[in-house]
Formats: structure tokens, sequence, C-alpha cells
């Protein structure tokens, strides 16, 4: 091949490339990380706590995991989901199918993924360590005639918005900065050829914030008041909101729900509230261009010092610091 230099998977030809002394950027895929080549990996452990996170507050208490077979990405999504869920007093699950199926199609999988999910309890909440098999998840519930959410909660990652938009129902999923980690592949992949030799490193391809959708519309709680002052959190998270707002809502006097968000989710209501809301002012910085003023007066904070103090606290970075880190490049 004649290249100056080249992004690649890592495949068996990366040694060849490296061999013929072509500047070489590693997209890893079967290996952590490589030696001797700047590698590109996603950052497994924020995925999967990102994900757990996500499935804990819809209040399942069972959890699962479906993964690739000999694959470290995944298996990083799977440690960090599973200690997530253990420190908070539960235990998950795992099965695991090949990456790539050779001459066969995804759907002769299904069956052993469909056999595995009718041994789980339910209602479960289960990661895919990617879109592609939580579509896959999806279509298997179906088989064995388990609803999605009610039954199983499902939540993927990479937030590919073709995947998450066919599968039924749409797919909850971890976004994952891949914009922002092509650019520093071609930046570092532009400065290895202008100096004509090879550096080691990695390019962090960062996960900021989960994006809901109907795979995860769940509130699996028994308590009919609690599930109401949680349902009431998530549908009036663009608004301000105070602890009195969403005991009303509930229906029951302040202090008795606050006990039973202490007893069931292990935190309080003006915690639960501003973690919320945290968030939408996360995904509004990553998946927007508006500035921080109009994000401010659109989720109907005072101003934009307001909104920087109250993001800091939950995000332990300024609202400005995320955009740069985990926001689209301006073209």
């Amino acid at each position: 091949m004649d290249a100056d230099g080249v992004i690649m998977r890592d495949t068996g030809e990366v040694e060849q490339m490296l061999a013929r002394g072509v500047p070489t950027v590693v997209v890893c895929h079967r290996h952590a990380e490589m030696d001797g080549v700047i590698s590109v990996v996603t950052d497994g452990e924020v995925i999967g706590r990102l994900a757990a996170e996500h499935l804990l507050a819809c209040g399942v208490r069972h959890f699962a995991f479906c993964g690739y077979k000999d694959c470290t990405w995944s298996e990083s999504r799977w440690e960090s989901f599973q200690k997530t869920v253990r420190k908070a007093g539960f235990e998950a699950v795992v099965f695991r199918v090949q990456a790539e199926v050779t001459g066969a199609p995804w759907r002769d999988q299904r069956p052993a993924i469909a056999r595995w999910l009718r041994t789980l309890p339910r209602p479960v909440g289960l990661m895919a360590c990617n879109d592609d098999l939580g579509h896959e998840v999806v279509a298997a519930c179906k088989l064995v005639g388990l609803s999605v959410p009610d039954d199983v909660a499902v939540i993927g990652a990479d937030n590919d918005e073709v995947v998450c938009g066919l599968s039924d129902p749409p797919l909850s999923s971890v976004h994952i900065n891949f914009e922002q980690a092509g650019y520093e592949a071609a930046e570092v992949l532009d400065q290895l050829m202008r100096q004509g030799h090879g550096e080691t490193g990695r390019i962090l391809v960062r996960a900021s914030h989960v994006v809901p959708r109907r795979s995860t519309d769940i509130l699996a709680v028994d308590d009919p008041a609690l599930a109401k002052g949680l349902r009431f959190i998530r549908d009036h998270a663009r608004e301000p909101l105070v602890v009195d707002d969403v005991a009303r809502a509930a229906g029951i006097s302040r202090r008795a729900l606050e006990k039973r968000f202490r007893r069931w989710l292990g935190r309080s209501i003006l915690h639960e509230i501003r973690r919320v809301r945290a968030d939408q002012i996360a995904r509004m910085l990553v998946e927007t261009d508006l500035p921080v003023s109009e994000i401010a007066q659109r989720l109907g904070f005072e101003d934009v010092q307001h909104v920087a103090r109250y993001f800091r606290a939950a995000k332990q970075m300024s609202p400005l610091a995320w955009r740069k880190l985990y926001g689209r490049r301006p073209s």
C-alpha cells in the first residue's frame, strides 16, 4: 500500500506497516493497547459505570451483561459494570457470544441469547457491550416473549443513532465521543508524518452520558409513592424543582418520601433532583452548540453563574470544560 500514514484497526497488517516505517495510529479492537504505536482505546471503566448507574436509577434489583468472547474492550466494560453494581449491593451475571460470526448471520446466535435471557430473574437491567449486541438482545427477547423494558431493561453503548433507532423499542445507550477521538487521531498522525519517527501512547475515547430511550423506560419500584416521585423528577427535569414539588406529586409527606428515597435508592430526594438535572445540562452541552446562557434559560436557572455552580457541584467540572472534553468539534 502506497501511503504516507495510516489509521487502522489492530489487524495482522499493523506489523507490516510498522516494519515499512509507515506512521501508524491503531484503533484497538482485539487488544487492550499495542506496544510501539499510538493506540486508540475506549474508556471501558466509565462506559460500564454509566450504564450501571442508569439501570440502578431505574430501580431494578437484578443485573446482567451480554458481551463478546475474547474481546478486551467488552471485558473492560463488563468489569466496570460488575464493580458498580456490586458496590451498590447487588450482583450481575454475564453471557458472552462470538464477536465475529464467520459465514453465519447474527440471527444464528439469537436462540442462545434467548435461552440465557429466559433463565434471568425479572425485571432485570441488562447492559450489552455495544449497540449492535444490544439490538440483538432486544430481538432475542421477542423470541421468548419477554417485554422490553418491563421484563428486560436494555442499554447499549456507542449511541449509534441508526442502530438504536432500528431497535424496537429504541435502545438506550452510553454516548461515546468517537468524533473527538477521530480528530485527535488525525492530529497525532499528522504529527507523526511531519516528525518522521514513531511515538507510543494512547488516545482515550471518552464517554460522557447516557442517552435514554424506551428500552430502559421503566421504574421497577414496588412502592407506588416512590415511583410517582421518581417519575415526576424524570418528567420535569427541564424545570426548576424543589423537594416539596416531588412530595406533592407522590402524594405523601416530604419526610415519609425522604425515608423511602434513602432506603430504596441510597440517596436523598434533592440528590436525585440534582443528578437528573445535571445530566440534562451535560446532554445539552454535548449534543447542542447552544451557549451556556441559553442552556441556563431553557432549564430555568437564574443565570450562567447559577448553572455553572450547579453543574460543577454535580460533575466536578465547569460546563465549558465539560463541553471541551466531551463535546463536538466546531466545524
